[in-house]
């Protein structure tokens, strides 16, 4: 049984679906994704709301998002939830929903014979999950975003500006990406602050410090030997630190954050909410929140 798969095995329905009961109807593509765990929470869902179908992990290469939703879409899929690195190249391949060209990236996308749909859920899934881990409503904290050039960074950000959060910090290494994101920021948020700094601005730390939340979108912490996104001079304990990665499940950006006595939680929650929020997409009227928690081991804190 294939943990990945790739855009090779998408030619037939006898490749794909050899030697399983149910047939792969959904997916999540990324590259890498061998890491998701989306999965298992979907094909709980999937199989508490007795639907036929399995939900599959693609690894698909940068610059093959195009061909793979054609793929897809030809052998019946019902859609696919979209990760790193393809939430802006998903853009240019779909009817683009009005909520996600806000939030400036596509991480859910719906087939159907005519078209193919995105959308996006990360922005309303990562506010669900600040309240439902920390027991805070996103609109009352300063907030500050490390990593905020990519397309999980940008929606948060977007969804905060929409909030009209007080003060908005976006960091990223490469400064010359955020001039678009502070324009959508401005328009969307024309009340909230929005500062934008590179890593190596001086007054970083004093911004950071600033801020009741922070929050990693890099992939900065995936791999075994990063370092942390920031450095211990940009924390104090009075922080809350979101880490959007969730595996490894404390970071070295959450590790430090604990240390200093600070409330932490990584992106697992997100996942969830973000999943849920998908899943309603592509089957509306259901509720999988409660089997998706059950099947992920997590539960509100709020």
């Amino acid at each position: 049984m294939k943990e990945v798969y790739t855009i090779n095995d998408l030619v037939s329905r006898e490749c794909l679906d050899a030697g399983h009961l149910k047939p792969a109807k959904l997916a999540v593509i990324g590259h890498p994704i061998a890491h998701s765990a989306s999965p298992k929470m979907h094909q709980a869902a999937l199989d508490a709301a007795e639907i036929d179908a399995r939900y599959i992990r693609l690894d698909i290469e940068p610059g093959q998002v195009g061909e793979a939703f054609e793929r897809m879409k030809s052998l019946g899929f019902i859609g696919c939830n979209v990760t790193v690195p393809h939430k802006l190249e998903a853009m240019e391949h779909c009817e683009v929903a009005d909520g996600a060209r806000a939030l400036g990236a596509v991480n859910t996308i719906c087939f159907d014979q005519d078209f193919t749909h995105g959308f996006n859920t990360d922005g309303p899934g990562f506010m669900n999950a600040i309240a439902d881990d920390f027991g805070v409503a996103l609109d009352t904290l300063r907030v500050a975003i490390v990593g905020a050039g990519g397309g999980a960074g940008q929606a948060i950000a977007t969804q905060c500006a929409m909030l009209g959060v007080a003060q908005l910090v976006v960091v990223n290494r490469s400064f010359g990406k955020l001039g678009i994101l502070v324009e959508r920021l401005k328009f969307h948020g024309p009340e909230t602050e929005v500062i934008a700094l590179s890593f190596d601005d001086a007054t970083l730390p004093d911004y950071c410090l600033s801020c009741d939340l922070i929050v990693n979108t890099s992939s900065v912490g995936l791999k075994s030997g990063d370092p942390s996104i920031l450095p211990m001079g940009c924390l104090k304990k009075e922080h809350v630190v979101y880490d959007t990665i969730y595996q490894p499940p404390v970071t070295p950006l959450l590790a430090a954050a604990n240390e200093l006595g600070c409330r932490t939680s990584n992106g697992l929650s997100m996942l969830i909410h973000q999943g849920s929020l998908a899943f309603q997409h592509w089957f509306p009227g259901t509720n999988p929140l409660p089997v998706m928690r059950q099947a992920m081991g997590h539960f509100s804190r709020g």
